[in-house]
């Protein structure tokens, strides 16, 4: 009986997945080399060496906030994530696919809806659904080809839902720098996410990843799967608990202290819940993080069992730990230093596009611009605060819709993200694996979502028409 073929798709990933596992570098290189990238090209708009290298160092610590926000995540979502509940829902689930592509469209689709609610959500959910999955070897699923579905909605959804950074800052007077709103006022969620075409967006391009992750998995023997790795996610966290000889021994083996302290965060998550619309403060990575930790000390009884938990989940943050102070340079770099003329190396890519655009070409220039832009500054909400003055005087300048021109950017500000390592960090160390292993898969989502994209921001905002600011 003859093999069939493979398809297209599948022979392009795995041929770019082939070369990034022998080429490829690990994501510390990756990011060492964006900060030279960066580096030279302030020195040769004139930016004084002595000030990029002052910018370098002042932004090294300039994502610590976020950096530990990102390794508390991933050591919440692993501590729920192997707690017996937990464990038992996922399970579960991941009975429900029948073969090894239904179960990499499942991840997909959990991928996709999850990140249009919460970004960070959607990257460890969907990572844990990926291992359950992965450990049914008779699905013979691809590891490599999951775990890119499980980051398909950082690459093709999350900007346009509701924890978009962009929209958010853009629809609260307060929270908008003065320079931005003197631009566009407030644009409400009416004028971005919730615009008909942004609705039409998400639905195609939902379809088309799905499709992507369907007809890219590998079958027969070019699958690789998670035993392939050599990873083994089968450890129970068991129970610590022995005869009390000291006051210690039984604090910690007992539920007691983890009782009044899940009580007092239940207290508090009731206001915090009651107080705001419930989606934007799980928006909140603080927030999402807060309670993740508190149910995992609740799922897990008592606090010997809690510490376990943490205490194997660490080293899945060590990526985290050590690259991001480095993107946190590459954008004070961009930023801060300035050649004679006081104009940063933004300044220069921005000036550049907002140049060569016309009110036809708006999308298409401005969407490109973001993407790039997005491949050195990998933050949504601060990417924003450098290229909005930008792109918005442009936008009214040429009389475009500015509630699409937020859109344009969220759109194009998640491209990236397929092929940058910065977010796919906390699933990674989840899943532990590099991103050179997924990146034959996330590259061909690149390839189809580009011009998909490019196209829709243009074909979508002709159909809208300028809106002053309103103020």
């Amino acid at each position: 009986m003859d093999t069939p073929k493979s398809g297209v798709l599948e022979r392009f990933a795995i041929a770019v997945s082939n070369w990034s596992e022998r080429w490829f570098p690990d994501s510390y290189i990756f990011a060492l080399l964006g900060v030279i990238i960066v580096a030279i090209a302030s020195v040769v708009i004139g930016a004084p060496v002595t000030d990029v290298a002052k910018s370098f160092g002042n932004g090294y610590w300039s994502l610590i906030p976020f950096t530990m926000q990102m390794a508390m995540l991933v050591i919440a979502g692993y501590v729920v994530s192997v707690s017996k509940p937990v464990q038992a829902l996922i399970n579960k689930l991941a009975l429900i696919p029948k073969s090894a592509r239904s179960a990499i469209v499942m991840v997909a689709v959990v991928s996709l809806l999850v990140s249009l609610l919460n970004w960070a959500m959607s990257t460890i959910l969907t990572a844990l659904l990926v291992i359950a999955l992965a450990k049914r070897k008779e699905l013979h699923m691809d590891y490599r080809a999951a775990a890119a579905a499980a980051i398909i909605g950082m690459g093709a959804t999350w900007a346009l839902g509701i924890s978009s950074s962009a929209a958010q800052l853009q629809a609260n007077k307060d929270s908008l720098p003065e320079s931005i709103y003197n631009l566009t006022g407030v644009i409400p969620f009416t004028q971005t996410i919730f615009l008909p075409q942004s609705l039409v967006m998400i639905v195609v391009l939902m379809v088309v990843s799905i499709a992507i992750c369907f007809w890219s998995a590998p079958k027969r023997d070019n699958t690789k799967t998670m035993q392939d790795f050599g990873l083994n996610f089968d450890e129970v966290e068991e129970s610590t608990a022995t005869q009390s000889s000291r006051p210690g021994d039984w604090l910690e083996n007992s539920p007691l202290l983890s009782i009044l302290v899940v009580l007092l965060g239940l207290v508090w998550m009731y206001f915090e819940f009651t107080s705001k619309n419930p989606i934007l403060a799980i928006s909140s990575l603080n927030t999402y993080n807060f309670v993740f930790l508190i149910l995992g000390l609740a799922l897990h009884g008592t606090p010997r069992n809690f510490l376990n938990a943490v205490s194997k989940a660490v080293p899945a943050v060590t990526g985290i730990l050590i690259q991001f102070p480095l993107y946190g340079s590459i954008a004070f770099i961009m930023t801060n230093a300035v050649n004679g003329s006081g104009d940063s190396l933004s300044h220069y890519i921005a000036h550049f596009f907002v140049s060569i655009a016309s009110h036809d070409t708006f999308a298409i220039v401005m969407g490109l611009y973001s993407a790039i832009l997005g491949f050195f500054v990998p933050s949504g909400g601060g990417k924003w605060i450098i290229e909005a003055p930008y792109v918005m005087q442009a936008a009214n300048d040429l009389q475009y819709h500015l509630g699409w021109s937020v859109q344009i950017y969220n759109a194009a500000e998640a491209l990236p993200n397929l092929v940058n390592p910065f977010f796919m960090l906390p699933m990674l160390g989840v899943l532990k694996i590099k991103a050179k292993d997924i990146m034959g898969f996330t590259v061909t989502q690149l390839v189809v979502h580009l011009p998909l994209v490019l196209f829709l921001l243009w074909a979508l905002g002709q159909t809208l028409d300028y809106v002053a600011p309103m103020k």
